[in-house]
This record gives structure tokens, C-alpha cells and sequence, in this order.
């Protein structure tokens, strides 16, 4: 059974449409809290998120936004706002599709259903992952960029590939060994010196952003990638 995660501020239209679509086996959670849109999304994993635009402090626009930092969910707008500005906002800001309301359940249903299909069924096109992601921590692979919360920092080539290594074998222990074996090419000289200078780098942009001490040194054994920031989300 697919889940929809529905941000709708209308409890009538909201439970209307979460009953409706559960006739078609479909788990629909509403949304409770507008300021833990991120979290709520995160705690339930959905398939599909129907979204409005006009929601209490920040619109749909940026949560759409904020969803798209961290996922490829399909996202689709739900509003009363039908002018052509909004749903090209809706589409450049990360929108799949856009509803005008008063809108009819069956052609919402229909739309769900082809998206779902498009995206995990029978027409699903394999999709390259462009981030990883661990809570709010993210890795953009393509761009070479971290991010935590509001903050984007640019790395290096080395940064990159250290960083990247680090995040996917969170709370294992790499040898320095290893770290110089994957920044080695055949082009330039890595050395011990190097390594240390990249991390060094590493730890100054993570505090930056503010992430501390998630780098850490094991004596003796090399350096460790662990989530030091969860407790103060």
C-alpha cells in the first residue's frame, strides 16, 4: 500500500479527501503540525505528498522547497490559486503536478495513480540518487555541495571524495590507509600530509555550517564519521 503525507489546512477538505482515497488502499496521514512539516515528512516516508499552497507561516511553495533538499518524493499541489504564474511556481520550485480546487476526487485519484505508476510501477524509469542524506545533513554527489538546515557550502575534489566515503560508512572506523588509497589518482601525488590538511579542511567547513566534532580521530586506527548534530535539532 502507497502513503500520501496530505498538507492540506482545511480538516473538512483534508478528511474528505484522506477518506476518499483510502477507499482505494491508499494510507493517508494529514498533516498536525504546520512548523514539523519536515519532520512529519521524514517520520512517514511517503510515496506521494498532496500540497497546498496557502498554509499557516510559510507556504507550499517552501516546503515544496525544503522537501526537495532531501527527496524526489512526487509532490503535488493542491490550491485555489489557479493562475498560470502559480503553477509555473508550483513546477520550477519542484512540483510533479498542480490541482485547482474545487477539484474532483476521481480526477485526483486518477492523477495519484499515474504518478504512482510512472514512479515505482510498471513505467518506473530507474532514477541515479543525487544526495545523501542524514538527517538534515546533506550530500549533493552531483554538485559536490554539503548542506545542513539553511546552509550550503561548496567542496573541493578531495573534500569531495573524503567526505562522500566518510558519510557512507557513518560510525566505521577508516584507516588513514584507505583514506590515501581513495584520493590517490594517477596524476597526483597524495601523501600523509595532504590527507590530514583535507580533514582539517573538512572539520573548519562542517563547523561552519554548524556541525561539530563528527569527524572524529580513533588513535592508532584512523577517523570515524559520526551524527554528533541529531541532539540539536
Amino acid at each position: 500500500m502507497k502513503r500520501i503525507y496530505l498538507v492540506e489546512d482545511d480538516p473538512k477538505i483534508a478528511n474528505l479527501l484522506k477518506g476518499y482515497l483510502e477507499k482505494y488502499e491508499y494510507i493517508v496521514t494529514i498533516v498536525e503540525v504546520f512548523d514539523k512539516i519536515m519532520e512529519e515528512f521524514k517520520e512517514n516516508d511517503p510515496h506521494l505528498v498532496l500540497l497546498d499552497i496557502n498554509l499557516p507561516r510559510y507556504d507550499g511553495f517552501y516546503w515544496c522547497r525544503k522537501i526537495r533538499s532531501i527527496s524526489n518524493c512526487p509532490i503535488v499541489f493542491l490550491s485555489a490559486r489557479d493562475s498560470g504564474m502559480d503553477q509555473v511556481m508550483a513546477m520550477e520550485n519542484g512540483g510533479d503536478d498542480y490541482i485547482t480546487k474545487p477539484f474532483d476526487f476521481d480526477v485526483i485519484q486518477a492523477k495519484i495513480k499515474s504518478i504512482i505508476r510512472r514512479i515505482y510501477g510498471e513505467y518506473a524509469v530507474t532514477r541515479q540518487v543525487d544526495f545523501i542524506e542524514i538527517n538534515q545533513f546533506t550530500l549533493h554527489l552531483t554538485s559536490m555541495e554539503m548542506a545542513f538546515q539553511d546552509s550550503v557550502v561548496a567542496l573541493t575534489k578531495n573534500e569531495f571524495i573524503l567526505l562522500k566515503e566518510f558519510v557512507e560508512h557513518e560510525n566505521q572506523v577508516l584507516s588513514r590507509t584507505h583514506l590515501l588509497e581513495i584520493l590517490w589518482d594517477d596524476e597526483h601525488f597524495v601523501d600523509d600530509n595532504t590527507l590530514s590538511v583535507n580533514i582539517t579542511r573538512i572539520r573548519k567547513k562542517l563547523e561552519d555550517i554548524g556541525i561539530k566534532s563528527c569527524i572524529q580521530t580513533v588513535r592508532g586506527a584512523g577517523y570515524k564519521f559520526v551524527n554528533t548534530w541529531s541532539s540539536t535539532l
